[in-house]
């Protein structure tokens, strides 16, 4: 049997290899295993060519113009030079793994819509950045030969809202890369609790952007709300990207004085484990996820977690998680149940720890491989 060519688009993962770097990378790293089926080619920005060289084993790594880093180079050069890159290293499908896509190229299209909130949370956007993405979306399910979503419930979402066809729609789930999110050893846990500055203090865990969407003003009203008559209250971290939620200010501007908040900003990825696993609870109120990544790699690390029934977390968290609403009260009685109760926290974590397990980078590979092979015929 002939391998497929595929071209993948690696050239939007960001440097702080948040959701979108950490789908491109165990993706191309899962790829490399399936040698016999794929003729691998991955371009990216230019910093990030020996990182996929060593990533995805095998594959023909081509480095774009160094413009691409900044976005809106990045997106003209979508349009013009991946087509002539396409054509000129004769592959049989051309991928890209974030929402956008050129608009004509010489062979089939795929491409990954993560997910459908920015027509269900429209005012948790940017405007800009909405209408954008918006128009991306829907201008991908037009042109792509197929579509690939990381739930089922993307699917039916934009099955519901943009009447799309469902059956050009391919659900291939993300994984976890359980070397990276691992159940930490005390050391690490205490490594980072030393870095936070709570090396004697527990706390609650939240890890990604701070946008409007990820509901982290009500997660520290809520948690103000739980932990405030406790004897030794346990922290809340805020860890990951500053976004563009005001509001969190203002909610933390409001907690009261024997209550602590700490923000680290981006943590080292080496650190996750330590720090997830390290946490009384990983909390993620979220309006809406796509998958839920940072859900999985939680329970991958053995914290219990604490999230909302919206879109996919359902799908993907299972029996394995506590379900909270998104109001501060909410919140704060989900926080109270699962920090004031041992035995559950135990089972929520060996429960995480064997959900996690159910998702690989492996099985995403072969999902994409299956779209892939639909598009070529084969």
């Amino acid at each position: 049997m002939t391998a497929m060519k595929v071209l993948v688009d690696a050239t939007s993962v960001p440097a702080d290899r948040g959701g979108v770097g950490r789908y491109v990378d165990g993706l191309l790293a899962a790829l490399s295993e399936f040698k016999d089926e794929i003729e691998l080619s991955v371009v990216c920005q230019r910093t990030d060519s020996e990182r996929y060289l060593e990533l995805a084993s095998g594959a023909q790594v081509v480095a774009a113009p160094p413009a691409v880093a900044r976005r809106a180079a990045r997106l003209a050069w979508e349009q013009t030079g991946l087509p002539i890159l396409a054509q000129e290293l004769g592959v049989d499908v051309l991928h890209s793994p974030h929402y956008t896509s050129p608009l004509r190229a010489n062979c089939p299209m795929t491409v990954t819509v993560h997910d459908a909130t920015f027509f269900t949370e429209r005012s948790h956007y940017d405007k800009a950045k909405g209408a954008f993405f918006r128009s991306a979306i829907k201008t991908s399910l037009r042109r792509a030969a197929r579509v690939i979503v990381p739930s089922k419930a993307t699917r039916d979402e934009l099955v519901r809202l943009l009447d799309a066809n469902g059956d050009t729609i391919d659900v291939a789930y993300h994984g976890v890369d359980s070397q990276a999110f691992h159940v930490p050893s005390d050391a690490e846990k205490e490594r980072v609790a030393a870095r936070l500055g709570l090396t004697d203090t527990d706390y609650v865990a939240f890890l990604g952007v701070m946008e409007p969407r990820k509901n982290v003003p009500n997660l520290v009203r809520g948690w103000a709300l739980a932990v405030s008559d406790m004897p030794n209250p346990p922290a809340l971290v805020l860890a990951g990207g500053s976004g563009h939620d005001d509001e969190i200010d203002e909610a933390v501007a409001q907690v009261p004085h024997n209550l602590k908040v700490v923000r680290p900003g981006y943590l080292r990825y080496t650190d996750l484990p330590g720090y997830l696993g390290g946490a009384r609870v990983a909390a993620y109120p979220s309006y809406g996820e796509g998958f839920g990544l940072p859900i999985v790699e939680a329970m991958g690390c053995g914290a219990p977690v604490l999230t909302t029934p919206r879109l996919s977390v359902p799908e993907v968290g299972g029996d394995a998680v506590l379900y909270t609403g998104e109001e501060p009260e909410q919140i704060a009685a989900g926080l109270t149940e699962v920090l004031t109760d041992d035995q559950l926290r135990s089972k929520m974590s060996q429960l995480g720890i064997e959900r996690a397990r159910e998702f690989t980078w492996e099985a995403s590979a072969q999902a994409h491989l299956e779209t892939w092979r639909r598009v070529v015929g084969t």
